[in-house]
């Protein structure tokens, strides 16, 4: 065999290698904690909202809007599953970056949202309509602002870690979520239930998993020099 074309089987052999690892997943980082959420059970279905009462938010929306209290997926997965360290993480600072929250359509978007004690939310009205936000706080000082069309955002914090229910007393299917929390390892499962926690250094942590209707979970972890632990949380369903 010529020395040319054993130099060319060579480099075919090296360029199919290289595609193939390219193609695998990446392994999580070890300084991180994924896992999944998912549900046993009914979960409750989920009801279209009606908006004619407010056209111009209707007219945003080319299907109806379904409420977001138990999204469910592929799997079982769970959506909008708070995932965050509530023991083990160092104390810092609050970040100064403001966590942005939209009125839009008439929804709140996100459905959740994280944001740490301290750090400041900005709340913005996209939509045609005034708004009246109201976050029923119980830890942390309960207000309750109106926002017409136009109107400069709203930029608020909350000194204390809470789940706070938001809700708009001009339009009572709307309603969201502050997860106000102690840390900055926090992040909400996404469709398919996955979810991922980085930049954690060694170290003993409890995990826990929030959501609004199924309650609350905690798993202890440890990050170690191995492989990046994984954490399942499986939570029960019902459908009222």
């Amino acid at each position: 065999m010529h020395t040319k074309h054993i130099a060319s089987l060579a480099l075919l052999a090296a360029v199919a290698a290289a595609t193939t690892a390219a193609m695998r997943p990446a392994a999580p980082a070890a300084d991180s904690i994924t896992g999944t959420v998912t549900y046993t059970g009914t979960l409750p279905k989920m009801k279209p909202i009606d908006m004619a009462k407010e056209p111009t938010c209707a007219a945003d929306h080319k299907t109806p809007v379904m409420t977001e209290s138990a999204v469910g997926g592929p799997n079982n997965s769970l959506e909008d599953v708070v995932v965050y360290i509530s023991a083990g993480d160092k104390p810092s600072a609050a970040p100064t970056h403001a966590v942005r929250y939209d009125q839009r359509g008439c929804q709140y978007v996100p459905h959740v949202a994280i944001v740490e004690v301290n750090q400041p939310i900005e709340i913005s009205n996209l939509d045609k309509t005034s708004h009246n936000i109201h976050p029923l706080a119980k830890v942390n000082a309960e207000w309750n602002k109106s926002q017409p069309p136009g109107a400069p955002a709203l930029k608020e914090s909350f000194a204390k870690a809470e789940f706070i229910p938001v809700k708009c007393n001009i339009h009572p299917w709307m309603h969201g979520y502050f997860a106000v929390l102690s840390t900055s390892h926090a992040t909400t499962s996404g469709e398919d239930g996955t979810f991922s926690l980085k930049g954690l250094p060694p170290g003993k942590y409890t995990v826990t998993a929030w959501h609004e209707r199924f309650g609350t979970q905690s798993q202890e972890v440890t990050i170690g020099a191995g492989a990046a632990p994984k954490v399942n949380f499986v939570f029960k369903a019902t459908p009222y």
